[in-house]
């Protein structure tokens, strides 16, 4: 069956398969928002992804799901990869490129196992379509700028969370903290929409896949250092992103509004590492 057609086939709600979606996702807490706790949390993390492939492949076996196993594994490799760093937020010129080098990894190895392997399109990175944009998605756009204006200095200065982030003085720091906040932003959505949201998409409900997807969206955000009350933004940010590219099918647009809310997170983080630095803030 062709990638594309087993996305838009209906599922049930209720189906084998999502036990081992709930096992792989659920694995994401001890993986990255909860790694720092102790060792057993992070083998508790491991075991939990173990036991969600091992799970899926015996569905699979027993005919109770269908090729479960080999698109949980796909997230699986993307995941696993991605835990072999911390990605707390670090700009030293070592860490710049080392977190660089395996993000990109977590994005590619999944991407050519499934190309060269599995020998098939389940992973795609679209970056024509969906045009033209409509108006809705153009005002979106602008409530994107606007909410992000208004909350993320609140948020990100009431809570001290911005100390999550180094501070920034000089130009190549700036720089650096410019490029690695849009290279994760893009990354985020390579991963999180365009590889876990539609492998999952091909199992379950857009609704169960994009909750699924969102669970290690955010478990991710938490440990990148949007911790606090920052999942109150990014669970509601992960979910919107995973439905925008369920309706729109378009990678420019949801990397746009991505991008858009990112542009106004590194001034945030400039001006409060830097009073007055830029002053167009209310706080």
């Amino acid at each position: 069956m062709p990638a594309d057609a087993a996305i838009d086939e209906p599922k049930p709600a209720l189906s084998w398969a999502l036990l081992p979606g709930i096992l792989l996702s659920g694995s994401a807490l001890f993986l990255f928002a909860w790694r720092h706790a102790s060792v057993p949390v992070i083998v508790t993390g491991y075991g939990m992804l173990a036991a969600a492939l091992v799970t899926a492949f015996l569905f699979d076996r027993r005919g109770l799901t269908r090729e479960v196993s080999r698109d949980l594994l796909l997230i699986a490799i993307g995941m696993v990869i991605v835990s072999t760093v911390s990605v707390e937020a670090d700009i030293s010129w070592g860490n710049f490129f080392l977190l660089g080098f395996v993000l990109a990894a977590a994005v590619a190895v999944p991407y050519l196992v499934s190309r060269f392997v599995f020998r098939d399109y389940r992973i795609r990175f679209r970056w024509r379509g969906g045009w033209p944009w409509s108006r809705v998605q153009w005002g979106y756009l602008a409530v994107v700028l606007l909410l992000g204006w208004l909350i993320l200095p609140f948020y990100f200065i009431s809570s001290g969370v911005y100390l999550n982030w180094p501070a920034v003085t000089e130009p190549s720091e700036i720089a650096r903290l410019f490029v690695g906040v849009n290279a994760v932003g893009t990354w985020d959505e390579l991963f999180f929409i365009l590889t876990v949201f539609v492998l999952f998409k091909r199992h379950f409900p857009t609704w169960q896949a994009n909750i699924l997807q969102t669970v290690i969206f955010v478990s991710f955000l938490w440990e990148l250092g949007y911790q606090a009350w920052g999942p109150l933004l990014t669970i509601p940010f992960a979910l919107l992103q995973g439905w925008i590219y369920s309706q729109t099918k378009s990678l420019p647009y949801v990397l746009t509004v991505h991008l858009l809310f990112d542009a106004i997170v590194f001034l945030v983080i400039v001006h409060a590492r830097n009073p007055g630095s830029i002053p167009i803030f209310l706080l």
